[in-house]
């Protein structure tokens, strides 16, 4: 049996190698679940038409599915939601993993609708995320995630005093995040934010500036603490 499951879990991760700890009572209730995720998982031919290998926890939910793509072995947690009223849509690389009760919206303006959230291959999002896509969310591939992220690609203006905040309208700006970073868990980034490849950045930074590529980043608001090279 463990062998069976090693490769099964080696289409998703080719360096994957069970522990020895790990029993059979264990790999039992893991393949239990891993089956009700894949049978969820087809449920997608009536939303998506092909359901790519994707394992779906319960309650997974989606709005506006002909704007909606994804590659093999998606992995939605528990109650994820996915949201894409969007001039162009979501974008889910191969082998994304996106943990439960986090939200993927790109916005949720019927006048003013959003533009994009595109995730690239084998990238990892803890739960609790929420990722906007208001103005347009990018991730490189290979990036982990850790759990109550947030992405905010939208601001308010706020210049005249005269009139209400939520009157004078929103500037989007976008935010991209490179290849290959390993971002910690409470971590906040703003509209107009570009993060280089392979950077770092500490858990529960808000991050409202750009880094270049091997930056490490911490703080609120967050500052180049060094790179990595």
């Amino acid at each position: 049996m463990k062998a069976i499951l090693e490769k099964i879990i080696r289409l998703r991760n080719p360096n994957f190698k069970l522990h020895k700890d790990i029993n059979t009572a264990i790999l039992i209730s893991f393949a239990w679940l891993t089956f009700w995720s894949l049978v969820r998982g087809f449920s997608l031919l009536f939303y998506l038409k092909n359901p790519k290998m994707a394992m779906l926890g319960r309650a997974v939910t989606f709005f506006n599915t002909p704007k909606i793509h994804f590659g093999k072995y998606l992995k939605l947690g528990n109650h994820v939601h996915l949201s894409a009223l969007a001039t162009d849509g979501i974008y889910l690389g191969v082998n994304v993993g996106i943990g439960a009760y986090s939200r993927l919206v790109v916005s949720t303006s019927l006048d003013h609708p959003g533009t994009f959230i595109k995730i690239g291959d084998h990238v990892g999002i803890g739960e609790f995320a929420y990722l906007g896509g208001a103005g347009g969310l990018q991730i490189g591939d290979e990036s982990i995630i850790g759990q109550y992220f947030s992405c905010h690609p939208e601001n308010h203006l706020s210049d005249d005093l005269n009139k209400s905040i939520r009157h004078q309208g929103v500037k989007r700006n976008g935010i991209k995040i490179g290849k290959n970073c390993w971002i910690g868990a409470k971590v906040t980034i703003l509209d107009g934010v570009e993060i280089g490849d392979g950077c770092i950045i500490a858990a529960g930074a808000i991050v409202n500036s750009s880094f270049p590529d091997n930056s490490v980043i911490g703080g609120v608001p967050a500052r180049l603490l060094k790179q990595r090279i």
